[in-house]
């Protein structure tokens, strides 16, 4: 089960001006070759923010925080201040309390995920779910971020309520990562270490939570050796315990609190 929190408030609209209901057709300078996107490379420190006051003195070339809860100004002032940010968005659950909420059919939702208000989604549904976080991506991208990080991309491994297969998830993970890249976005894996090696090359780096205390972390060793990012949080463990090992590694590790607020110890 995927481990994270964020904040409750959904002040950002999302359908902006210029993209149709179903997120619409990229527009052609959208469509740029993978070594044009930006991309984190191993080792880079990052700032995971989901909750609170968005605090901008972190000193770190990235941040990564909530695409609905921040405007396109806070991310502008991040890009003025030299960092590169990524777009926190749910493409793996339904949230009662986002804007396009009203939006998901309800034969998609499926079981709790475990955080109130949240239910997993049918992913088997790609032609009814691919315009829905198509124009998530579009407020992504209107709003100036560098990348995407989708949640919840491992639903086939949870009690969703759907007989969800491997096959499933992987067709579904590659058009998130698909609808990512028309957009211009780089994209995160995030979690679902059993499919990394069928999806590394999907996907431009890695998000992860609590692969040290899980023993998982050599199961995202692709991503380095490929030069990509593992950006990963620890919350249980001390620093200590698990920032040798990272290091080793070559990820970019840190120690946050569950609530993911401002508060981090990094590696």
């Amino acid at each position: 089960m995927t481990r994270r929190l964020r904040g409750w408030l959904a002040a950002a609209v999302l359908l902006l001006a210029g993209c149709t209901a179903g997120g619409g057709p990229p527009r052609p300078d959208d469509h740029r070759a993978a070594a044009e996107r930006w991309q984190p490379r191993p080792g880079v420190a990052w700032q995971w923010q989901l909750s609170g006051t968005l605090d901008t003195s972190v000193d770190v070339p990235v941040y990564d925080i909530d695409g609905f809860e921040n405007d396109a100004a806070a991310v502008s002032r991040l890009h003025a201040a030299g960092r590169h940010v990524i777009c926190y968005v749910n493409a793996g659950a339904w949230e009662s309390f986002r804007p396009d909420a009203k939006d998901f059919p309800a034969a998609l939702l499926g079981r709790g995920d475990g955080w109130d208000g949240e239910r997993w989604l049918d992913i088997r549904a790609l032609d009814r779910l691919r315009p829905l976080m198509a124009a998530r991506l579009d407020m992504c991208r209107t709003k100036g971020f560098d990348a995407v990080e989708p949640d919840l991309l491992d639903g086939w491994t949870n009690t969703t309520g759907f007989p969800l297969t491997a096959a499933d998830q992987l067709a579904y993970n590659r058009m998130i990562a698909a609808l990512a890249h028309d957009r211009g976005l780089s994209v995160a894996l995030k979690n679902d270490l059993g499919q990394v090696p069928d999806l590394l090359a999907d996907f431009d780096f890695s998000v992860d939570e609590q692969c040290a205390q899980y023993d998982e972390c050599e199961r995202l060793a692709p991503f380095v050796a490929a030069g990509k990012a593992v950006l990963h949080v620890e919350y249980d463990l001390r620093t200590d315990q698990f920032c040798p090992a990272a290091r080793k590694l070559g990820f970019s590790s840190m120690r946050k609190r569950l609530a993911l607020d401002a508060w981090r110890e990094p590696c």
